[in-house]
This record gives C-alpha cells, structure tokens and sequence, in this order.
C-alpha cells in the first residue's frame, strides 16, 4: 500500500480550513481516509465562539477515531455521532442553530480485506480506480445543480439553500445530515486506488478544465498530489486578473489531496 496526503492553504496568513487524515490500523488489511473543507464563513456573526479550523479538527479527528475504532458501524452513523460529540464540543456560548454556525463538507472511504465503504457530503469528490485503470467519480452533486441565481459566491451560499430541502447539505451541527450523504460499498477486489480531493484542488477539472476525472487521477498517480496542487495554483494566479475561470470565486482556495494505492 502507498499513500500520500497534500493540504496546502489558499492564503499564507489564514489558517488552512481543510483536514485530513489516514489511518492504517496495527492489525493490516484495512484503513480509512477523511477529507473535511470547512466552509468558510461570510463576514459578520456566526453565532459560534469557535473558528472554522477548531471545528473541522474537532469533527475530523471524531471521525478518523470512530471510522476506525468501530469497523462494522456504517459511515453515515459514525458521522452522525462525530457530528454530535462535536457540537457537545462547543459549549453553552454557541448558537449551534445559527445558519453560519462551522460547518464542512465530508469525504470518507475505509476499506477492509473484502469492502471499500465511501461517503461524500457536499461538493468534495472521491476518485475510485478500478482493477482496469478506469476511474469513476464519487460525487455530492447537489450544490452544483442549484441555479446560479442563488448563489453569492463559492464561499457564500444564501442560508435559504444550504441544509434545507431543494438544496444541499454539509456537515454541521445536526446529526441527522449524514443520512443525505451519498453512501455506497465496493469489492475490495474492484479498487487498485482512491483520490480524495477538497474543491480547492477538483478546480483542476470542474473550474479550468484541465481534463476530466480519469486525467485528474492519472495526474496524481504520475506526478503526484502536490503537482496537481501546484498546477491549480499556476492556473489560479494565471486567472487572477480576467476572471475568466474563477469568475465570483475567490483566487485561491485551501487545497487537499489524498491519494492511496491499495
């Protein structure tokens, strides 16, 4: 087994909101990974005493602790109770009702000697290689289906659309949110290797076109994580002035990749 993880900041002087983490448990023939991209709030009140990288350490660290310790819970579970030990977290000072309360979207595959289980919350992706070099994108396409007309920007979704019916759904305080999660299990003997990736680096493909999902992945097996980071990054600073590609998005976005070759 090879892995490889990437997390890189859109801005040197903000913290990264991102997380990530691999476990490879003593046993062998298992592991898990967890994405999280925290959402970064709008200026203005929040209704929480806690920053977005607190909240995203505090939910990736459950979760990579759950998805491990308990092997037979199903994902969407263990992320229902990460949710709920992290908002237990919080204290009486946050408003954990507040539309701009820390929120991330979720990426977690695990995997054993017969399955791969996958869940995908929000617009992270999961990238599955196949036995045959075909590669299948495991996607949360709900925020990408919503008419531009209500959106602000990437960073900013009006809160009449984000965690309510007929739009989508991150991870925040409500445990119930997992169970909208795109959940699924594959044969182990089916997956030569996973690519988990923050929006921060699927620009690559969904922003400046680049390739499709197949390239993408084939880029990051041959010239590696921090390549395809380092690659938004030149595209990113190429676009900074025209605005062709990034359009109402930010220049820079924190960035993550996970690559493992099972």
């Amino acid at each position: 087994m090879r892995t490889e993880l990437v997390s890189e900041s859109g801005d040197p002087t903000r913290p990264n909101e991102d997380f990530a983490s691999l476990a490879l448990p003593a046993s062998g023939g298992g592991g898990a990974l967890v994405v999280l991209d925290g959402v970064t709030p709008p200026r203005g009140a929040t209704g929480c005493l806690h920053s977005v990288p607190w909240f995203t350490a505090r939910l990736g660290g459950a979760l990579t602790e759950l998805t491990v310790s308990l092997p037979d819970v199903p994902l969407p579970e263990l992320l229902s109770r990460a949710i709920s030990r992290t908002a237990g977290a919080h204290g009486e000072g946050c408003d954990l009702s507040h539309p701009r309360t820390p929120q991330a979207t979720v990426v977690v595959a695990r995997w054993s000697a017969e399955t791969v289980e996958y869940l995908v919350l929000s617009d992270s992706a999961l990238l599955v290689e196949s036995g045959d070099g075909s590669v299948t994108a495991l996607l949360d396409d709900r925020l990408s289906r919503l008419p531009r007309s209500s959106l602000a920007t990437d960073a900013l979704v009006d809160s009449t659309v984000r965690n309510k019916e007929g739009g989508f759904f991150t991870a925040a305080a409500d445990p119930s949110v997992a169970a909208r999660a795109v959940t699924g299990v594959l044969p182990r003997s089916s997956v030569r290797a996973l690519a988990a990736l923050t929006d921060g680096a699927t620009r690559w493909v969904e922003k400046f076109r680049e390739g499709d999902w197949a390239d993408c992945f084939r880029a990051v097996r041959k010239e590696g994580a921090g390549a395809l980071v380092a690659r938004v990054r030149e595209l990113e600073r190429g676009d900074a002035e025209e605005r062709v590609f990034l359009r109402r998005s930010k220049t820079h976005d924190d960035a993550t990749v996970v690559h493992v070759e099972l």
